[in-house]
Order: C-alpha cells, then sequence, then structure tokens
C-alpha cells in the first residue's frame, strides 16, 4: 500500500508512459499555461518515475513542443473536417471551416488559442516559440491554397484576412463565451469571401479533385 498522499508507480510499457505524460500535460499546460504547469505536478499527476519522464522528455521545452504538436493534429483536423462538410466549392469551405469554431469556443474549459498562449510565454527564436510560429504559417498555407482553389483575386491577401480572423475569433471565445462570436466570426468570412472571389468561379479540375 501506498503511504497516504503520495502517487502509486507502476510498470506500464514505453509507448504507454510516453502517452500518460503527454495526456497529463496536454490538459495542465492548456489550462495553466506552459510556465504554469511545474514538471514535477506533471509527474506527479501521470504517475511516472522522474527518470522516465526525463527518457521521454528530456526538457520541459520537449515536452511543450509534444503538447503544440498533439494540439496542432487536432486543431487542423477540426478545421478540415469542418470545411469537408461545407461541400467541395472551395468558396463554401472556407466560410465552412469556421465552424469548427463554435465547436471549441463552447467548451466549458476553453482557454483561448493554445497557440497564441504558448507564443505570449515563450521567448521568440525558442523551440516552443517555433513550434506555435510553424503552426500558424501550415495553417495559412492551407487556407491559401483553398484560396487559390476557390479563384480569389489575391489568395495571400485572402488567406492572411481569414487567419486573422480566425485568431480574432478564437480569442474574443474567452472574453464574449458567447455562442453569437462563432457566427459573427463566419459572417465576416463570407463576406470576405464574396470580395475576394467575386466574379471568380472555382477551378474546375480542383472542385473535381475535391470530389474525388
Amino acid at each position: 500500500m501506498a503511504p497516504a498522499g503520495t502517487h502509486r508507480l507502476t510498470v506500464t510499457p514505453p509507448g504507454e508512459a510516453r502517452e500518460r505524460i503527454l495526456r497529463t500535460a496536454f490538459r495542465l499546460f492548456y489550462a495553466h499555461g506552459v510556465r504554469g504547469a511545474g514538471v514535477d505536478t506533471i509527474i506527479a499527476e501521470s504517475g511516472v518515475a522522474k527518470a522516465t519522464f526525463y527518457r521521454h522528455f528530456p526538457s520541459k521545452d520537449d515536452l511543450a513542443v509534444a503538447y503544440l504538436s498533439r494540439v496542432d493534429e487536432l486543431w487542423r483536423g477540426q478545421l478540415e473536417a469542418a470545411a469537408g462538410t461545407a461541400g467541395a466549392d472551395p468558396r463554401a469551405r472556407l466560410v465552412g471551416m469556421f465552424d469548427a469554431l463554435a465547436e471549441v469556443c463552447h467548451q466549458a474549459d476553453y482557454h483561448g488559442c493554445a497557440f497564441i498562449n504558448a507564443a505570449a510565454e515563450s521567448a521568440p527564436g525558442s523551440a516552443v516559440h517555433a513550434r506555435t510560429v510553424q503552426h500558424k504559417a501550415t495553417v495559412r498555407a492551407w487556407v491559401r491554397d483553398t484560396a487559390e482553389r476557390a479563384g480569389a483575386d489575391s489568395p495571400d491577401a485572402l488567406a492572411r484576412a481569414l487567419t486573422l480572423l480566425l485568431d480574432g475569433a478564437l480569442a474574443e471565445g474567452v472574453l464574449a463565451a458567447e455562442p453569437s462570436v462563432a457566427q459573427a466570426a463566419k459572417d465576416a468570412a463570407a463576406a470576405l469571401v464574396e470580395i475576394h472571389c467575386r466574379g471568380q468561379p472555382p477551378r474546375f479540375d480542383q472542385v473535381v479533385e475535391d470530389l474525388d
């Protein structure tokens, strides 16, 4: 029997231990920030030995980057799923991706954009800050590609405007915490797409590719 107030340590497969640490870090980093969640707390709550922790994550920055990579996978998956639900028309996909906001901003434990939060508390040039920049660039490149398929007069400008709108809505979701935020962002996105793609039909070959 473990003494009262301590955590029982058990021998677990390496992959399971790493996943347990990452899941714990995900919860604590998102709720309290990368700086606010200490390594000792993560070790205690994940129930692994300190040596096991450092075997998988030699530094806290390594764990923070892994956490952000997990968030990147989840958030981009939600954006792409929402866009896909809107149909094959690239213009509809650009607007439809904003439906992902409603899913995340209405959660009881919503604390804003994990990447903006991490960037705010990390030094430029650090591994953590670089991972946030990489994520935003990847999302913008994906939006730009869709904007080009939609026949936008300036895919770069439209992608920049739409991703700024996404980030603004993610931040406003923390302040307002009301359903109208996501809808307002979607309405604004529709107006932007209309302005940039006015009179420009989507490229037929790209619509066919999306249908495939």
